[in-house]
């Protein structure tokens, strides 16, 4: 077993990962910053919305939030969030009922395209919320996802 080539090889995905990144204008936050680590830390919805600064959110149909109705394994559950709000900054999102609240924040550099595909856990039936911070202020999005054990819907 060469390891050296693995070595390599693995050293070379990173790279050509980040690369991709910045040419999709984002780039993976390791950690959180000090402006985010409340919100990631936070225990309730209150708290968590509070520390976004999203606490006066409204509901708009201007941000495209899908997740599906009932997720067989709550582990990966796929959610994508497209912003169509004019000078969107960062979309946030949140599980209710989940033990840390908060499962993602990306933020947009001006000229982005604000659009998020991703995976989250989600420990038991719960709302997730899309929160989006734009230029005229915070906005949110909400879907009730049903988790099953085995995909016995429930």
């Amino acid at each position: 077993m060469n390891h050296e080539r693995r070595t390599v090889l693995r050293q070379l995905s990173k790279v050509t990962g980040y690369a991709l990144a910045l040419l999709a204008g984002a780039w993976p936050r390791l950690g959180w910053s000090a402006e985010q680590r409340p919100a990631f830390t936070a225990e309730t919805l209150e708290e968590t919305l509070k520390a976004l600064g999203a606490s006066g959110s409204k509901e708009s149909s201007e941000i495209e939030f899908k997740a599906p109705e009932i997720a067989e394994n709550g582990a990966v559950v796929p959610v994508e969030v497209d912003s169509k709000l004019p000078g969107t900054r960062s979309i946030a999102i949140i599980v209710e009922k989940n033990p840390h609240l908060m499962s993602a924040d990306f933020t947009f550099p001006e000229g982005t395209d604000p659009y998020v595909a991703t995976r989250v856990k989600v420990a038991e039936t719960s709302n997730l919320l899309a929160v989006v911070k734009t230029d005229a202020g915070v906005f949110h999005a909400t879907r009730l996802v049903k988790v099953t054990l085995g995909g016995c819907g429930g």
